[in-house]
């Protein structure tokens, strides 16, 4: 059973989001999954900045990744280098209408068509000290366990 979907209903789809983001988004966590990470969209740091998309691997890395669906969108938006302090490792994740070449080499990097992605260049490795990584951690598995129980009780509503 699907719990939530990317109806206008869903909290995890303000509006903010382009179609292209949505796609890029999309291919992403196929490609994620795909490599056995547990992810979370829109997840919100302790600096009050909301990460695009927060994945866990199996040994507890923890990475972001930031959408980006145009130039302009990568140009305007400056708050990316803020979430180096809570993850291990930074991705941009974007679509073939978008130059690899505007990225950050010391960044990774993913192209997603929407119906999967590619991992085009991995990025470095930046350990988390002990606290950060556990309050992260601990803020991604709550927000989870939370949205869960929000799509269940939406899901049977009771009269």
């Amino acid at each position: 059973m699907t719990l939530l979907s990317i109806a206008a209903n869903n909290p995890l789809v303000d509006g903010r989001q382009s179609t292209n983001a949505l796609l890029v988004r999309r291919g992403v966590q196929i490609l994620l999954s795909e490599m056995r990470h547990a992810l979370l969209p829109e997840l919100t740091l302790s600096n009050g900045r909301r990460a695009d998309l927060v994945a866990l691997s199996e040994k507890g890395e923890i990475w972001i990744i930031e959408v980006k669906s145009s130039i302009d969108d990568f140009k305007v938006d400056r708050k990316w280098p803020d979430y180096r302090l809570h993850c291990d490792r930074l991705f941009f994740a974007t679509h073939p209408g978008v130059p690899a070449e505007i990225f950050p080499q010391d960044c990774g990097l993913i192209l997603s068509d929407g119906r999967g992605a590619d991992l085009l260049r991995e990025a470095p490795v930046h350990p988390l000290p002990p606290a950060r990584r556990k309050a992260i951690t601990l803020s991604f598995s709550r927000t989870a366990a939370q949205r869960l129980m929000q799509a269940e009780w939406a899901a049977t509503t009771v009269s």
